[in-house]
């Protein structure tokens, strides 16, 4: 048994939340630890509450939980930090990132992680995040900040330059280069492809078929990848066991396939000769070939966006399923196979020395990817040790995927440095050198537009 305090913010999510707070409680090793969830609406902290402390009573967890409306009432004495915290309403502002360059001609391929959207979409996050890191710094200064927030580059980097806390960014888009993995060989690995649509995109009618593959596939080959998140590339695919060399196969059984299946990954692929692991719809928001409103790509690559409405009608329906497993009416059994994307291993080896390998972390740069800047936000395998998280040196990415690479670097260094600061200069310099802006009037004009629309949630520019 291994003892902690863990801080859950956002805990009443009804997707990061429920599977956090499940797969931390099913964990033996973590038994009699404290649990403190936190978030700022009552109705939903509340019903996760209930339904901890069924978990709690029948998978006899032993933990001591709290719950709390604001974190730094939960800090003191805790150990590890997980956040996924989001500015809300989510959807209806991420939608309004996208739409508001609309009107300046300027059409983002996905408006969450880059492009003018990413911008947005951190300065409103930076700003509650770091409130958090700066509270942890007097209540718990050696805490473990485990985030899972988006932008995932420019919110860790926040963290690690502004703050003395240590940060380790999470992310499960390692799983779509094993899901396109296990599609691409299942011939040859025997595996089952399961009936229905397959590819990468974020769907969630898609994605549960997209995870029989990678799950598959990780029993079957390691993956080495390499780069930011939601911007990794595969550098080394071996068959588990034998050691064997599987990217010239791989390569070989791509080109067989349909050539709908992720088009644009595979127009990368064929142009920088690696394979490219998030799949279009996260690969198309860093790269300067998606918004050309002449030639229209994103019709050609059928880059679809995110379906704002539907997603908020999932997140409705998986409070309501909570609330049900909370009163008894729905089996908590499910609930055993939850995964908190790495967050539960990471807590285990650090708190219990233990030893475990992750497929993919984001942790500053001490040279595991040497022809990247220093001390930037890279995203690598890593181990999880009582000594805490160090990551896997790869070495050097190859020459036009590090440029790539360095430039999304930069522009987000230079948005977060805008946001910390109120720094009107710095953001604009953090739009003209993002891909998807080709002009400098318009870059200003959709500056302008933001900072007005969005002034509740970045005063900061206003004063």
């Amino acid at each position: 048994m291994l003892p902690t305090k863990i801080v859950v913010i956002g805990a009443g999510s009804a997707i990061f939340g429920l599977n956090t707070v499940a797969a931390l409680m099913n964990s033996d090793r973590l038994k009699g630890s404290h649990l403190a969830l936190v978030d700022f609406n009552a109705e939903t902290l509340a019903l996760m509450a209930r339904l901890a402390e069924r978990l709690n009573r029948e998978w006899k967890s032993e933990m001591t939980i709290t719950t709390h409306p604001r974190h730094v009432e939960a800090l003191d004495g805790a150990s590890f930090v997980v956040s996924a915290i989001e500015v809300p309403p989510r959807e209806i502002l991420w939608r309004q990132d996208y739409e508001i360059t609309l009107k300046y001609g300027v059409r983002q391929p996905y408006a969450e992680n880059g492009g003018p959207g990413g911008f947005a979409h951190a300065a409103r996050n930076i700003g509650p995040v770091l409130d958090i890191a700066h509270d942890m710094e007097r209540a718990c200064p050696e805490a473990w900040f485990i985030n899972f927030t988006n932008p995932m580059l420019r919110i860790c980097d926040a963290i690690h330059r502004y703050s003395e806390i240590k940060v380790v960014g999470l992310c499960h888009q390692i799983r779509a280069g094993y899901g396109m993995v296990g599609y691409t060989l299942a011939d040859d690995l025997d595996i089952e492809v399961p009936a229905g649509t397959i590819s990468a995109h974020a769907d969630p009618d898609i994605w549960p078929r997209l995870g029989k593959l990678a799950h598959q596939a990780l029993e079957k080959v390691d993956i080495l990848a390499a780069g930011l998140n939601h911007f990794t590339w595969m550098l080394a695919l071996h068959r588990q066991g034998t050691g064997e060399d599987l990217y010239p196969l791989f390569a070989e059984r791509w080109v067989a396939l349909d050539s709908a299946f992720e088009p644009l990954t595979r127009r990368v692929f064929d142009a920088f000769g690696w394979f490219p692991i998030p799949g279009d719809e996260h690969l198309c928001e860093y790269l300067p070939w998606l918004s050309d409103p002449r030639t229209k790509p994103w019709e050609k690559y059928e880059v679809s966006l995110y379906d704002w409405e539907r997603m908020g009608r999932r997140r409705d329906e998986g409070h309501k399923k909570i609330a049900q497993m909370a009163d008894g009416q729905e089996s908590i059994t499910p609930l055993r196979e939850a995964d908190s994307e790495g967050a539960l291993e990471v807590i285990e080896h650090i708190a219990g020395a233990g030893n475990h390998y992750h497929l993919a972390v984001n942790l500053p740069n001490q040279g595991q990817i040497a022809n990247l800047p220093m001390a930037a936000i890279v995203e690598t395998p890593g181990i999880s040790t009582g000594a805490g998280m160090q990551p896997v040196t790869v070495g050097d990415l190859p020459q036009g995927i590090a440029e790539l690479c360095r430039r999304e670097i930069t522009v987000a260094q230079l948005g977060v440095d805008a946001a910390v600061f109120g720094d009107r200069q710095l953001a604009l310099q953090c739009l003209l050198l993002d891909p998807v802006v080709t002009d400098l009037d318009i870059a200003r004009q959709i500056l302008d537009d933001y900072l007005e629309t969005y002034r509740q949630y970045l005063p900061q520019f206003w004063q």
